[in-house]
């Protein structure tokens, strides 16, 4: 089958993080990502089924695992040769519509009894992610058993498909995994009726995450941080109260809430501030800006994915702030899948029309560089279209 594949090399690795991932885009010869025939991922048993993608994005994790830049915490969770693509909607052989929900925890691999984490809803948290029916990996997209969306086919257990409603074009239905992580991150972080909250970054998860928001735990004021008009003009038609450019937010989020400002060497900081920040870009400034403008004994939601780094813990101690990742999803607090919720909030959001340019795997190095300046494009989610490949 044709698939784009993710070849683990640590000079390449080297190589690309160097030129800070132009590498990947100018010349295959320096990049681990490479397109060709590939065998097709066997049925690991007789609860899995093929799929074949209609439409998969292309995630921020995927783009800093091509430009050298992901975290290498997750190496050893992730087998190699790996199709990428986590971010799917596609077909099964009697032509049901379906996302996969990508996380490959106990039940997936055929493991009983399952893991604690598992038996709480979380597989996302599976501690046996190197055991069991397939090879080690978190998600399908970095597991070497699986293959990925950026192939012709995959393979997916039963549990993780969730037919799509018919009136949920494929466009929005591309959307609905990352959609499924920004309202597990809504739910974790808990915004109350009286709270001011933040949205650092408005690329895919930034958006999706003012719309979780919005519609799971809306707060007084829902803040948005936004780079590009573009990005505001989205945050804005997603539920957003204000839109901010990041330099702007210090002083914004103090007007808002009533807090002082006060100068920094490096950066200004807040007292007062934020009851509730969500940080979605993954990056040192972003991460070190949300602890500064959260207010003393408030919460900062990791959802961006981020690297390696440089954050400063001084406010993290000095103001008893509360940090919590948010990854994946799974079954919340109030007992429903959160894919089903993700799946039923978007008949109400205007997602396809954040999904686009659409690109073929033989135009991948194009639609990598797009993805990497999407915003700056007027674009949120750029996606591999592989239904010609059926034609």
């Amino acid at each position: 089958m044709l698939a784009l594949q993710y070849v683990r090399s640590m000079p390449a690795y080297a190589l690309v993080r160097a030129t800070g991932g132009h590498a990947t885009v100018a010349t295959s010869d320096l990049s681990m990502l490479h397109l060709g025939d590939v065998p097709e991922p066997a049925l690991p048993g007789p609860a899995w089924m093929r799929v074949r993608p209609n439409l998969s994005g292309i995630c921020g994790s995927d783009t800093s695992a091509i430009t050298g830049h992901v975290s290498l915490y997750l190496d050893p969770l992730t087998s190699y040769p790996f199709v990428p693509g986590h971010e799917v909607v596609g077909e099964l052989e009697d032509g049901t519509r379906v996302v996969v929900e990508p996380a490959l925890g106990c039940l997936v691999r055929g493991i009983a009894p399952v893991c604690a984490r598992c038996a709480e809803g979380r597989p996302g948290l599976c501690e046996n992610v190197t055991e069991g029916a397939v090879e080690v990996g978190l998600q399908t997209g970095y597991c070497a058993s699986t293959g990925g969306g950026w192939g012709e086919v995959l393979v997916a257990h039963e549990s993780q498909l969730h037919a799509i409603p018919d009136g949920l074009p494929d466009g929005a239905a591309v959307l609905i995994e990352p959609l499924a992580c920004c309202v597990h991150a809504a739910l974790r972080g808990g915004a109350r009726p009286d709270d001011v909250v933040v949205v650092q970054g408005a690329g895919t998860i930034g958006l999706l995450t003012v719309a979780a928001v919005r519609l799971f735990t809306p707060p007084k004021r829902l803040i948005a941080v936004a780079k590009y008009p573009f990005q505001r003009e989205q945050a804005k038609l997603l539920g957003a109260d204000m839109l901010v450019a990041p330099g702007e937010v210090f002083q914004r989020v103090r007007f808002a809430t009533g807090a002082r400002r006060l100068e920094g060497v490096d950066r200004p900081l807040l007292l007062g501030g934020a009851d509730l920040t969500f940080e979605c870009t993954g990056l040192s400034r972003g991460l070190n800006d949300a602890v500064r403008f959260t207010r003393a004994g408030g919460r900062v939601v990791a959802v961006g994915m981020p690297g390696e780094e440089k954050v400063d813990w001084g406010p993290i101690w000095q103001r008893e702030l509360t940090v919590t990742g948010a990854y994946a999803y799974g079954t919340e607090k109030t007992g429903e899948r959160t894919f089903e919720l993700a799946l039923s909030a978007a008949r109400d959001l205007p997602l396809k029309q954040l999904t686009g340019p659409l690109f073929s795997l033989g135009d991948y190095r194009d639609a990598i560089a797009y993805a990497l300046h999407a915003g700056r494009q007027n674009a949120v989610k750029v996606a591999f279209d592989l239904r010609d490949l059926r034609a």
